[in-house]
């Protein structure tokens, strides 16, 4: 049944392998069903404008959907440029080199220093308050100082 529909529809049933394929990716995303859809796309349209046997249509589409996958994977997993904001998850990190005046002063080891709105713990050297220090490094939400 299956085969005759097939049969019947010609290289208009690459056409719908290759939309349902492509209805897959939405619902199922990562880029990979993709690839298969474009490449059954491709089939389809190659054996309406000329004629091809079944056994070559469907080795054009698996080697297709080869070069299709590793094209694509090497294009996605490219290393992306960081943009403006590269730290925006990191907040801590966004801080490291620059100075401050400490809040609290720094007493066995411990005090805290005030950025825009909020109070950061700081770990250095015993310093009083009100001594600019330098944030060299984090560890966690500590910010680790020197004095400037």
């Amino acid at each position: 049944m299956i085969v005759e529909a097939v049969r019947q529809l010609g290289p208009w049933s690459w056409w719908i392998l290759g939309l349902l394929l492509l209805g897959v990716e939405v619902l199922a995303p990562g880029a990979f069903f993709l690839w298969f859809g474009i490449a059954a796309l491709l089939v389809g349209t190659l054996a309406m404008i000329v004629s091809l046997g079944w056994q070559a249509q469907a080795i054009l589409f698996v080697a297709l959907a080869l070069v299709l996958v590793i094209l694509g994977r090497r294009f996605y997993s490219r290393e992306r440029r960081p943009g403006d904001q590269p730290h925006l998850n990191q907040r801590a990190a966004r801080f490291v080199g620059s100075v401050y005046p400490l809040a609290e002063a720094i007493q066995n080891g411990h005090g805290r220093i005030r950025i825009d709105d909020t109070t950061w713990s700081v770990t250095g050297p015993d310093l009083p308050a009100g001594t600019r220090v330098r944030v060299t490094g984090f560890d966690g939400a500590v910010l680790k100082v020197v004095l400037e």
